[in-house]
C-alpha cells in the first residue's frame, strides 16, 4: 500500500505526478459545494502530508482550508488570459502568464503545476467520445456519463499499462500487485 494513499471502497481527479494515479474525481459545477464535496473525498483518501496545486478558482481556497486545516502545503496557480479579437465559439482566450500563489504550509515551488491535470483532461476527452465536441456519443443522461467516466478511471488506474511506469498506476502506488484484467475491474464494481 502507497504511503499516500488510503484504501477505498468507492471508485471515485486529483493527480499523483509519481505514480500517475488519479485518486479522486468528480463531476459537478465549479462551485463552493462541489469544491467542498470534492476536496473532502480527496482528504478521506490521502494517508499523508501531500502538496497539492488548485487552479485560481476562488472556491477552493475554503474547501481545502477546511478539509486539510494546516495539513497541507497547498499553492494555486492563477492564468493570466489575455484577450484576442479573433476568438471564435470554440477557441480560448491565449494564457500570456501564469503566477503561483502559496496558500498554506510550504509547497515546493518547483512542483507547481497544473500540467498533470491538464494533460490527464486530454487523455480523458481522447478516450472519450461523450466528451469531444459536436459529436453524437454525447451522454443523454447524467448518470450514464457519470458510470462512464468512473469506468474509465477504474480502467485508467488499475489495467491500462503506462509507457514510462511500465505498470498501472494503482501497482506502482502500492494498491495492487498485477495489472486487473477488464474482467477483474467489471467484478469489482
Amino acid at each position: 500500500m502507497s504511503k499516500l494513499f488510503r484504501k477505498h471502497k468507492k471508485g471515485d481527479y486529483i493527480f499523483d505526478a509519481d505514480a500517475k494515479l488519479v485518486p479522486a474525481f468528480m463531476l459537478g459545477n465549479r462551485d463552493a459545494r462541489s469544491a467542498k464535496m470534492f476536496i473532502d473525498d480527496l482528504k478521506e483518501r490521502l494517508a499523508n502530508r501531500v502538496q497539492l496545486t488548485t487552479d485560481g478558482l476562488k472556491v477552493y481556497l475554503d474547501a481545502v482550508g477546511d478539509a486539510f486545516g494546516a495539513d497541507v502545503d497547498y499553492a494555486q496557480l492563477i492564468k493570466i488570459y489575455g484577450v484576442t479579437q479573433e476568438e471564435t465559439r470554440y477557441s480560448p482566450a491565449e494564457c500570456i502568464g501564469c503566477e503561483s500563489k502559496v496558500i498554506q504550509g510550504k509547497p515546493y515551488m518547483k512542483h507547481v503545476s497544473t500540467s498533470y491535470v491538464e494533460r490527464q483532461n486530454l487523455t480523458m476527452r481522447m478516450s472519450m467520445r461523450r466528451f469531444t465536441r459536436l459529436t453524437n456519443g454525447f451522454s443523454k443522461k447524467v448518470e450514464n456519463h457519470a458510470y462512464a467516466v468512473a469506468i474509465h478511471y477504474m480502467h485508467y488506474n488499475f489495467c491500462r499499462i503506462h509507457q514510462t511506469l511500465r505498470c498501472t498506476p494503482a501497482m506502482e502506488a502500492g494498491i495492487t500487485d498485477h495489472a486487473w484484467t477488464v474482467e477483474e475491474m467489471l467484478l469489482t464494481i
